[in-house]
């Protein structure tokens, strides 16, 4: 009887464990739908404050000042009042943010909203993949590029509807209005059913930041080359379209649609890619498709041409975070360590990639700018064997995917850091403490 009860109760745990991870996948979406929602109302909001190209590129690196000084606070956020209760605020935050932009009316208040904008993704972030990390590691199993194709999904259904919105002729802040208020209830939901993961009364709140070890940055460095061209072509490809080949309104913002489109296709795919081709060779193959989209885009004399070219940027650049983070937990004596400093490089290129691009624009044309993606693109084909598995000190061969090295690393940090209250204790894997994915 005792054991009977004992597996029943194992078994109602873990279909707990289950049912906050579909809240968590949720969270996730929702967090995308936030930047695809955005992202697509960019001309609209550039042509409403009057600035050009190079005062745009000024106004989008904000975000990335927002989170890179607000990342390091999220750690202490979670830590004091736990990870459940952190990312309702956190969330909350970064969804209702989505309305600011849109009501600026110049580029001063602009730049203020969007530091603000900024610094609730880059908090809300760093808890919500604390927390998918937590979850994998009660599972037992890869989870985080599902967890993260869930992510390009919300960022696909967002730029859907701003497509769909743009071509309407609908105004930016009607939009984004109506989308902050139905995320903001739905996230909220969503995040009363995830782990509550909380630390240990004896536990230390986590370091604001720590520097990565020497080797991870190779590691942070390919993660960097794939990102940028995220960046880039979330927030640039509807003006490329519009401002290069002279696209409406609605077909430009439907090149991000393409882009958001390949890329949440390729993760849902990535563990069984990874699973049959490994990770070097699967990146090396994302470097080829990453590269001659940005030769396509740069290239394009129509506007399909550079839509075909976006989409296979997403194809390429998808799931290389998932994998530099799992290799990067096997890269040194401290792999917390290796995970935190690789987010902060990878995070950080995709923050200030659209500023790079609007100045380089501005400094000759975006053309240009889209050749830059592409030369860092084709550093998915050099770097690639940097991810390639290796045997861990103490412990057999690791596979390359999803986000394994962070599960793996949350593991082999013992059971000191953190426990929760929905299941049994957990590893220092708190948010903040392994760093986050940065979807």
């Amino acid at each position: 009887m005792a054991s009977q009860a004992a597996h029943h109760d194992g078994e109602q745990g873990i279909r707990h464990i289950r049912r906050a991870r579909v809240a968590l996948a949720v969270v996730f979406c929702a967090h995308g739908c936030v930047t695809g929602s955005f992202a697509t109302r960019v001309p609209w909001i550039q042509d409403h404050t009057g600035i050009g190209a190079g005062q745009l590129g000024l106004a989008l690196a904000f975000p990335a000042l927002g989170s890179l000084l607000a990342m390091p606070l999220a750690g202490s956020v979670a830590h004091r009042l736990g990870a459940r209760t952190a990312l309702r605020v956190l969330l909350s935050a970064w969804t209702l943010s989505l309305a600011l932009p849109s009501l600026a009316p110049n580029l001063y208040t602009l730049c203020a909203a969007l530091f603000v904008y900024g610094a609730s993704s880059g908090m809300s972030d760093v808890v919500m993949n604390g927390i998918g990390v937590e979850t994998e590691n009660r599972l037992g199993r890869s989870i985080m590029s599902g967890l993260h194709g869930m992510w390009s999904g919300g960022a696909l259904l967002g730029s859907a509807f701003g497509a769909l919105a743009a071509n309407l002729g609908a105004g930016a802040p009607l939009h984004h209005e109506l989308a902050a208020a139905v995320l903001t209830v739905v996230g909220l939901l969503a995040c009363g059913r995830v782990l509550d993961v909380r630390s240990a009364p004896e536990a230390e709140a986590p370091p604001r930041f720590t520097l990565p070890p020497r080797s991870a940055l190779l590691i942070g460095l390919v993660g960097f080359c794939a990102v940028f061209g995220e960046g880039a072509s979330l927030d640039w490809s509807a003006v490329y379209l519009r401002d290069v080949l002279s696209t409406s309104a609605g077909l430009a913002a439907a090149s991000t649609t393409a882009f958001s489109l390949t890329m949440a296709v390729t993760r849902i795919a990535g563990d069984r890619l990874v699973d049959r081709f490994g990770p070097v060779r699967t990146v090396r193959a994302g470097g080829v498709f990453a590269t001659a989209g940005g030769a396509l885009v740069v290239l394009a004399p129509t506007p399909e041409v550079a839509m075909g070219g976006f989409a296979l940027l997403g194809v390429g650049v998808a799931i290389v975070v998932p994998l530099a983070f799992a290799a990067a937990g096997r890269s040194g004596s401290n792999p917390n360590q290796a995970i935190a400093g690789v987010a902060t490089i990878t995070y950080t290129s995709g923050l200030v990639a659209p500023s790079v691009i609007g100045g380089v624009a501005h400094a000759s044309s975006l053309q240009a700018a889209f050749g830059l993606v592409t030369v860092l693109a084709a550093g998915l084909l050099a770097g690639a064997g940097v991810l390639r598995p290796r045997p861990r000190a103490g412990g057999g061969r690791v596979g390359g995917g999803g986000n394994e090295g962070a599960s793996e690393a949350a593991r082999a940090s013992g059971t000191n850091g953190a426990s929760g209250t929905d299941g049994a204790p957990a590893g220092e894997s708190r948010p903040g403490r392994t760093g986050h994915a940065g979807p």
